[in-house]
């Protein structure tokens, strides 16, 4: 008789399909970073301007955790960390490199990407946090219930996932694009984490969709 956790399968990671999600994992992230030193606000309602890329990150991430399994997805994000890491770096070099008389961009240029290593450090040790905690909660429920209940493990790693991520980088970045009082703080959070957690689970029939296509292009998978 089998056991439960023999029912969770996952696929190698040699195709080149996994490369294509950890590159789009990065690349949401970086631009992300940059879009998050704007505040933005919809009436009364305070985010920034790399809100509606948070989602996406971690859509990418449950393709992953679930296809690949939890050391893939662990490999993944800390490969993001590390470029973005290399990113907040670069443009701290753009930045200090003497600009050329006829160059008039300067304070524009340390205006958009000075708070960016700020912004990198919170959204790093937010996307650490969550989607490692995705990750963990995505395939710890697969190893308890094979390849049923999908849904139910989007939906359980999102929540938790997402708000350990919303209240990291909040917590660090809400000073950065100006945050300074509790309300507006907390207006922040709150919006941050209903936000992201509602357009996943939201997407999560198409997310659903997304794995097992996959899943069934992975020939070491079926």
């Amino acid at each position: 008789m089998t056991s439960q956790p023999a029912l969770a399968r996952y696929a190698q990671t040699g195709s080149g399909k996994y490369a294509f999600f950890t590159a789009l994992m990065a690349v949401t992230l970086l631009l992300s970073n940059i879009g998050a030193t704007k505040g933005v606000a919809f009436g009364s309602l305070v985010t920034d301007g790399g809100f509606f890329l948070f989602p996406l990150a971690y859509i990418v991430g449950d393709i992953v955790s679930e296809v690949y399994g939890f050391k893939a997805s662990r490999r993944a994000i800390f490969t993001t960390f590390g470029l973005s890491v290399f990113a907040a770096l670069s443009y701290w070099v753009v930045i200090l490199l003497p600009a050329a008389e006829w160059y008039d961009g300067q304070a524009a240029l340390e205006r958009t990407l000075g708070p960016v290593p700020l912004i990198v450090i919170a959204s790093l040790l937010a996307f650490l946090t969550g989607q490692l905690s995705n990750a963990w909660i995505m395939s710890t429920l697969k190893k308890r219930s094979g390849e049923r209940l999908l849904f139910n493990r989007i939906a359980l790693s999102t929540l938790v996932g997402e708000f350990l991520d919303t209240l990291v980088f909040c917590a660090i970045a809400a000073q950065v694009i100006g945050i300074s009082d509790v309300p507006t703080f907390v207006n922040y959070l709150v919006l941050g984490f209903v936000f992201k957690s509602a357009v996943e689970i939201l997407l999560s029939p198409l997310t659903i969709w997304l794995i097992k296509l996959v899943k069934h292009s992975e020939p070491d998978y079926n």
